[in-house]
Protein backbone atom coordinates (compact mmCIF):
# COMPACT_ATOMS: atom_id res chain seq x y z
CA UNK A 1 0.00 0.00 0.00
CA UNK A 2 1.12 3.76 -0.69
CA UNK A 3 0.41 6.15 1.35
CA UNK A 4 0.60 10.25 1.13
CA UNK A 5 1.06 12.17 4.71
CA UNK A 6 0.21 15.52 4.01
CA UNK A 7 1.40 18.58 6.38
CA UNK A 8 1.65 22.19 6.06
CA UNK A 9 5.47 22.04 7.25
CA UNK A 10 7.24 20.76 9.89
CA UNK A 11 8.56 23.41 11.82
CA UNK A 12 7.56 23.35 15.27
CA UNK A 13 4.30 21.72 16.99
CA UNK A 14 3.06 18.32 18.00
CA UNK A 15 1.54 17.53 15.02
CA UNK A 16 5.07 17.90 13.12
CA UNK A 17 6.56 15.77 16.32
CA UNK A 18 4.45 13.10 15.91
CA UNK A 19 5.47 13.19 12.19
CA UNK A 20 9.02 13.22 13.23
CA UNK A 21 8.53 10.06 15.06
CA UNK A 22 6.08 7.80 13.49
CA UNK A 23 6.94 8.07 9.47
CA UNK A 24 9.88 5.64 10.09
CA UNK A 25 8.55 3.09 11.52
CA UNK A 26 5.67 2.55 9.06
CA UNK A 27 8.13 0.97 6.74
CA UNK A 28 8.64 -1.43 9.01
CA UNK A 29 5.12 -2.23 9.52
CA UNK A 30 5.48 -2.56 5.91
CA UNK A 31 3.93 0.20 4.41
CA UNK A 32 5.20 2.50 1.27
CA UNK A 33 4.77 6.22 2.82
CA UNK A 34 6.28 9.42 1.77
CA UNK A 35 5.39 13.00 2.94
CA UNK A 36 4.43 15.85 0.87
CA UNK A 37 4.91 19.71 2.65
CA UNK A 38 3.35 22.62 1.28
CA UNK A 39 6.16 24.65 2.99
CA UNK A 40 9.20 23.05 2.19
CA UNK A 41 11.73 25.43 4.21
CA UNK A 42 14.61 23.32 5.97
CA UNK A 43 12.82 23.39 9.64
CA UNK A 44 14.89 20.98 12.54
CA UNK A 45 12.24 18.73 12.23
CA UNK A 46 12.54 18.58 8.62
CA UNK A 47 16.37 17.88 9.02
CA UNK A 48 16.32 15.73 11.71
CA UNK A 49 13.83 13.45 9.07
CA UNK A 50 15.94 13.49 6.23
CA UNK A 51 18.35 11.55 8.38
CA UNK A 52 16.16 8.50 9.01
CA UNK A 53 13.25 8.36 7.27
CA UNK A 54 13.67 6.28 3.79
CA UNK A 55 10.64 7.35 2.23
CA UNK A 56 10.48 10.65 -0.20
CA UNK A 57 9.73 13.75 0.65
CA UNK A 58 7.78 16.18 -1.39
CA UNK A 59 8.58 20.33 -0.94
CA UNK A 60 5.35 22.25 -3.25
CA UNK A 61 6.87 25.31 -2.50
CA UNK A 62 10.03 27.63 0.22
CA UNK A 63 7.40 30.03 1.56
CA UNK A 64 5.89 30.54 4.85
CA UNK A 65 2.82 31.58 3.09
CA UNK A 66 0.67 27.92 2.95
CA UNK A 67 -2.85 29.44 2.05
CA UNK A 68 -2.60 29.35 -1.50
CA UNK A 69 -5.45 28.08 -3.16
CA UNK A 70 -3.09 27.25 -6.35
CA UNK A 71 -1.29 24.81 -4.46
CA UNK A 72 -4.35 21.96 -5.63
CA UNK A 73 -2.75 21.45 -9.33
CA UNK A 74 0.24 20.82 -7.65
CA UNK A 75 -1.32 18.72 -4.76
CA UNK A 76 -3.65 16.66 -7.53
CA UNK A 77 -0.12 15.62 -9.38
CA UNK A 78 0.86 13.74 -6.53
CA UNK A 79 -2.29 12.57 -4.55
CA UNK A 80 -2.84 10.52 -8.03
CA UNK A 81 -0.07 8.27 -7.36
CA UNK A 82 -1.51 6.77 -4.17
CA UNK A 83 -3.88 4.35 -2.67
CA UNK A 84 -4.62 6.58 0.26
CA UNK A 85 -3.81 10.03 1.35
CA UNK A 86 -3.54 11.24 5.10
CA UNK A 87 -3.82 14.97 6.37
CA UNK A 88 -2.64 16.70 9.32
CA UNK A 89 -3.80 20.53 10.29
CA UNK A 90 -5.40 23.61 8.45
CA UNK A 91 -5.43 24.84 5.94
CA UNK A 92 -4.42 21.50 4.68
CA UNK A 93 -7.24 20.27 5.37
CA UNK A 94 -9.44 22.23 2.93
CA UNK A 95 -6.60 22.21 0.04
CA UNK A 96 -6.45 18.43 -0.31
CA UNK A 97 -10.47 18.11 0.20
CA UNK A 98 -10.91 20.87 -2.74
CA UNK A 99 -8.23 18.49 -4.62
CA UNK A 100 -9.93 15.56 -4.08
CA UNK A 101 -13.87 17.00 -5.05
CA UNK A 102 -12.49 19.49 -8.08
CA UNK A 103 -10.53 16.88 -10.25
CA UNK A 104 -12.69 13.65 -9.35
CA UNK A 105 -9.79 11.60 -7.75
CA UNK A 106 -10.73 8.29 -6.32
CA UNK A 107 -7.99 8.03 -3.83
CA UNK A 108 -9.08 7.50 -0.30
CA UNK A 109 -8.39 10.17 2.41
CA UNK A 110 -8.34 10.01 5.87
CA UNK A 111 -7.61 13.59 8.46
CA UNK A 112 -6.41 13.38 12.07
CA UNK A 113 -7.92 16.26 14.39
CA UNK A 114 -4.97 17.47 16.96
CA UNK A 115 -6.59 19.88 18.74
CA UNK A 116 -9.64 19.95 21.33
CA UNK A 117 -10.20 23.27 19.62
CA UNK A 118 -9.40 26.12 17.37
CA UNK A 119 -10.37 29.71 16.37
CA UNK A 120 -12.17 28.66 13.08
CA UNK A 121 -14.94 27.32 15.03
CA UNK A 122 -15.78 31.01 16.78
CA UNK A 123 -16.18 32.67 13.09
CA UNK A 124 -19.75 31.65 11.76
CA UNK A 125 -18.45 30.95 8.01
CA UNK A 126 -15.68 28.51 8.86
CA UNK A 127 -18.57 26.61 10.89
CA UNK A 128 -20.31 26.61 7.61
CA UNK A 129 -17.25 25.38 5.61
CA UNK A 130 -16.01 23.03 7.94
CA UNK A 131 -18.86 21.15 7.96
CA UNK A 132 -18.46 20.91 4.89
CA UNK A 133 -14.75 19.99 4.33
CA UNK A 134 -14.64 17.34 7.14
CA UNK A 135 -16.92 15.42 5.68
CA UNK A 136 -15.36 15.06 2.51
CA UNK A 137 -12.61 12.90 3.68
CA UNK A 138 -13.40 9.08 4.47
CA UNK A 139 -12.57 9.02 7.93
CA UNK A 140 -11.33 11.58 10.29
CA UNK A 141 -8.78 10.05 13.41
CA UNK A 142 -9.61 12.10 16.35
CA UNK A 143 -6.09 11.97 19.31
CA UNK A 144 -8.18 11.98 22.50
CA UNK A 145 -11.54 11.28 23.54
CA UNK A 146 -12.19 15.21 24.56
CA UNK A 147 -11.11 15.89 20.66
CA UNK A 148 -13.68 12.91 19.58
CA UNK A 149 -16.65 14.34 21.36
CA UNK A 150 -15.92 18.65 21.11
CA UNK A 151 -15.33 17.76 16.87
CA UNK A 152 -18.53 15.70 16.34
CA UNK A 153 -20.51 17.94 18.94
CA UNK A 154 -18.91 21.02 16.38
CA UNK A 155 -20.02 19.41 13.12
CA UNK A 156 -23.25 17.59 14.25
CA UNK A 157 -22.54 14.64 12.33
CA UNK A 158 -25.43 11.66 12.11
CA UNK A 159 -22.43 9.41 10.88
CA UNK A 160 -20.33 8.75 13.92
CA UNK A 161 -18.94 5.96 12.40
CA UNK A 162 -16.70 8.17 10.24
CA UNK A 163 -14.78 9.14 12.99
CA UNK A 164 -11.65 6.53 14.79
CA UNK A 165 -10.51 7.55 18.08
CA UNK A 166 -6.61 6.74 17.76
CA UNK A 167 -4.46 8.46 20.98
CA UNK A 168 -0.93 9.86 19.56
CA UNK A 169 2.26 8.38 20.87
CA UNK A 170 5.24 8.92 22.24
CA UNK A 171 8.82 6.43 21.90
CA UNK A 172 8.83 6.68 25.87
CA UNK A 173 12.08 4.73 26.07
CA UNK A 174 14.11 7.58 24.78
CA UNK A 175 12.96 10.19 27.35
CA UNK A 176 13.46 7.73 30.02
CA UNK A 177 16.39 7.09 29.32
CA UNK A 178 18.40 10.10 28.41
CA UNK A 179 21.25 11.59 29.85
CA UNK A 180 20.72 14.90 31.57
CA UNK A 181 22.71 17.73 30.93
CA UNK A 182 25.09 19.15 34.20
CA UNK A 183 22.92 22.24 35.77
CA UNK A 184 26.04 24.23 35.60
CA UNK A 185 25.34 24.30 31.06
CA UNK A 186 22.71 26.44 31.89
CA UNK A 187 22.49 27.74 35.61
CA UNK A 188 24.32 27.43 38.75
CA UNK A 189 24.67 23.98 40.34
CA UNK A 190 22.05 24.30 43.47
CA UNK A 191 19.77 25.71 40.69
CA UNK A 192 15.88 24.25 40.69
CA UNK A 193 15.23 24.14 36.68
CA UNK A 194 11.57 24.38 35.28
CA UNK A 195 11.12 23.45 31.88
CA UNK A 196 8.30 23.87 29.39
CA UNK A 197 8.64 22.36 25.57
CA UNK A 198 5.77 24.47 23.24
CA UNK A 199 5.59 26.71 20.89
CA UNK A 200 5.00 30.24 21.39
CA UNK A 201 1.52 30.52 20.19
CA UNK A 202 -2.19 32.19 21.57
CA UNK A 203 -2.80 28.40 22.49
CA UNK A 204 0.08 28.17 25.05
CA UNK A 205 0.74 30.61 28.32
CA UNK A 206 4.23 30.87 28.70
CA UNK A 207 3.22 34.11 30.23
CA UNK A 208 1.78 32.99 33.59
CA UNK A 209 4.89 30.24 34.01
CA UNK A 210 7.25 33.30 33.67
CA UNK A 211 4.98 35.36 36.34
CA UNK A 212 5.14 32.11 38.81
CA UNK A 213 9.09 32.35 38.41
CA UNK A 214 9.09 36.14 39.19
CA UNK A 215 7.19 34.95 42.44
CA UNK A 216 9.51 32.35 43.42
CA UNK A 217 13.23 32.75 44.78
CA UNK A 218 15.58 33.14 43.06
CA UNK A 219 17.36 29.27 42.64
CA UNK A 220 14.34 28.64 40.67
CA UNK A 221 14.95 28.91 36.89
CA UNK A 222 13.02 28.30 33.90
CA UNK A 223 14.04 26.63 30.73
CA UNK A 224 11.31 27.29 27.38
CA UNK A 225 11.88 25.40 24.44
CA UNK A 226 10.64 26.58 21.41
CA UNK A 227 9.62 29.25 19.26
CA UNK A 228 6.92 31.58 17.91
CA UNK A 229 5.16 34.66 16.59
CA UNK A 230 4.51 35.53 20.38
CA UNK A 231 8.41 34.62 21.50
CA UNK A 232 9.53 38.33 21.97
CA UNK A 233 6.18 39.47 24.06
CA UNK A 234 7.56 36.25 26.87
CA UNK A 235 11.32 37.78 26.14
CA UNK A 236 9.92 41.41 27.06
CA UNK A 237 8.10 40.49 30.31
CA UNK A 238 11.27 38.92 31.39
CA UNK A 239 13.16 42.03 30.64
CA UNK A 240 10.44 43.98 32.79
CA UNK A 241 10.12 41.31 35.75
CA UNK A 242 14.32 41.21 35.81
CA UNK A 243 14.28 37.72 34.81
CA UNK A 244 16.82 38.03 32.30
CA UNK A 245 19.11 36.00 34.37
CA UNK A 246 16.56 33.43 35.34
CA UNK A 247 14.87 32.74 32.04
CA UNK A 248 16.59 31.09 29.02
CA UNK A 249 14.68 30.78 25.74
CA UNK A 250 16.16 27.79 24.41
CA UNK A 251 14.34 28.09 20.65
CA UNK A 252 13.61 25.15 18.91
CA UNK A 253 15.83 21.84 19.71
CA UNK A 254 16.52 18.39 19.09
CA UNK A 255 17.53 16.76 22.29
CA UNK A 256 14.68 17.51 24.18
CA UNK A 257 15.08 14.51 26.36
CA UNK A 258 18.35 15.60 27.74
CA UNK A 259 17.06 18.62 28.62
CA UNK A 260 13.93 17.22 30.07
CA UNK A 261 15.73 15.51 33.01
CA UNK A 262 18.42 18.20 33.26
CA UNK A 263 15.10 19.61 34.72
CA UNK A 264 13.72 19.14 38.23
CA UNK A 265 9.65 20.06 37.25
CA UNK A 266 8.31 19.80 33.90
CA UNK A 267 5.29 22.10 32.90
CA UNK A 268 2.98 22.83 30.35
CA UNK A 269 0.82 26.17 30.99
CA UNK A 270 -1.75 26.28 28.44
CA UNK A 271 -5.23 27.30 27.33
CA UNK A 272 -6.56 24.09 25.90
CA UNK A 273 -4.73 20.84 23.87
CA UNK A 274 -5.68 18.05 22.05
CA UNK A 275 -3.72 15.24 23.06
CA UNK A 276 -0.40 16.71 23.99
CA UNK A 277 3.10 14.64 23.08
CA UNK A 278 4.61 17.63 25.18
CA UNK A 279 2.82 16.67 28.19
CA UNK A 280 3.94 12.69 27.14
CA UNK A 281 7.24 13.27 26.70
CA UNK A 282 7.44 15.12 29.85
CA UNK A 283 5.57 12.46 32.00
CA UNK A 284 8.21 10.06 30.04
CA UNK A 285 10.72 12.25 31.49
CA UNK A 286 10.51 10.84 34.93
CA UNK A 287 10.20 14.18 36.69
CA UNK A 288 6.76 15.49 37.97
CA UNK A 289 4.79 17.17 35.61
CA UNK A 290 2.58 20.40 36.31
CA UNK A 291 -0.04 21.36 33.82
CA UNK A 292 -3.10 23.57 33.70
CA UNK A 293 -6.07 22.25 34.04
CA UNK A 294 -7.39 22.71 30.74
CA UNK A 295 -9.62 20.39 28.23
CA UNK A 296 -7.26 18.09 26.43
CA UNK A 297 -4.50 17.70 29.99
CA UNK A 298 -6.62 17.21 32.71
CA UNK A 299 -7.78 14.32 31.20
CA UNK A 300 -4.04 12.81 30.47
CA UNK A 301 -2.70 14.76 34.00
CA UNK A 302 -5.29 13.27 36.70
CA UNK A 303 -3.99 10.63 39.01
CA UNK A 304 -0.74 11.30 37.58
CA UNK A 305 0.84 14.73 37.28
CA UNK A 306 -0.49 17.69 39.04
CA UNK A 307 -2.87 20.37 37.87
CA UNK A 308 -3.15 24.21 38.47
CA UNK A 309 -5.78 26.59 37.43
CA UNK A 310 -5.52 27.94 34.29
CA UNK A 311 -3.73 31.42 33.53
CA UNK A 312 -3.50 31.46 37.71
CA UNK A 313 0.54 32.05 38.67
CA UNK A 314 -0.43 32.19 42.30
CA UNK A 315 -1.68 28.34 42.12
CA UNK A 316 1.12 27.48 39.88
CA UNK A 317 3.69 28.82 42.64
CA UNK A 318 1.99 26.79 45.25
CA UNK A 319 2.22 23.43 43.75
CA UNK A 320 5.58 24.20 42.16
CA UNK A 321 6.84 24.71 46.04
CA UNK A 322 4.92 21.69 46.86
CA UNK A 323 6.70 19.40 44.85
CA UNK A 324 9.87 20.99 45.61
CA UNK A 325 10.08 20.96 49.14
CA UNK A 326 8.36 17.57 49.65
CA UNK A 327 10.58 15.13 48.36
CA UNK A 328 7.82 12.19 49.34
CA UNK A 329 5.56 14.13 47.61
CA UNK A 330 8.13 15.05 44.54
CA UNK A 331 9.11 10.51 43.99
CA UNK A 332 5.37 9.85 43.99
CA UNK A 333 4.26 12.27 41.17
CA UNK A 334 7.40 10.87 39.08
CA UNK A 335 6.48 7.59 39.63
CA UNK A 336 2.59 7.95 38.80
CA UNK A 337 3.87 10.14 35.82
CA UNK A 338 6.15 7.25 34.18
CA UNK A 339 3.50 4.85 34.65
CA UNK A 340 0.97 7.05 32.85
CA UNK A 341 3.14 7.72 29.87
CA UNK A 342 3.52 3.92 29.07
CA UNK A 343 -0.12 4.05 27.90
CA UNK A 344 0.64 6.16 25.33
CA UNK A 345 3.16 3.81 23.10
CA UNK A 346 4.54 5.15 19.32
CA UNK A 347 4.35 1.42 18.19
CA UNK A 348 0.71 1.23 19.48
CA UNK A 349 -0.16 4.32 17.59
CA UNK A 350 1.47 3.40 14.19
CA UNK A 351 -0.23 -0.32 14.54
CA UNK A 352 -3.18 1.51 15.21
CA UNK A 353 -3.23 3.92 11.77
CA UNK A 354 -1.75 0.69 9.68
CA UNK A 355 -5.05 -1.36 10.25
CA UNK A 356 -6.98 1.56 10.13
CA UNK A 357 -5.39 2.54 6.33
CA UNK A 358 -5.89 -0.73 5.22
CA UNK A 359 -9.83 -1.02 6.66
CA UNK A 360 -10.63 2.39 4.48
CA UNK A 361 -9.00 1.06 1.53
CA UNK A 362 -11.22 -2.14 1.81
CA UNK A 363 -14.49 -0.22 2.07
Amino acid sequence: MRVLQIINSLGTGGAEKLLLESLPLFYKEGLEVDLLLLDGNEYPFLVELEKKFKGKIFKIAKKKFVYNPLYIFKIKSYMKRYDLIHVHLFPALYLVSLTKKIFNLKVKTVYTEHNTHNKRRNIQIFNYLDKIFYLTYNKIITIAEEVDSNLKKYLKSKDNSKFILINNGVNCEIYNNALPYAKSDFFNDDALILIQVSSFRKQKDQITLVKAISKLPQKYKLLLVGTGPLENECEELTTTLRLVDRVKFLGIRMDVPRLLKTSDITVLSSHYEGLSLSSIEAMASGKPFIASNVSGLREIVKDAGVLFKESDEDDLVKKIIKLSLDKEHYNLISEKCIKKSNEFDLRKMVKNYVKMYYNVCKE
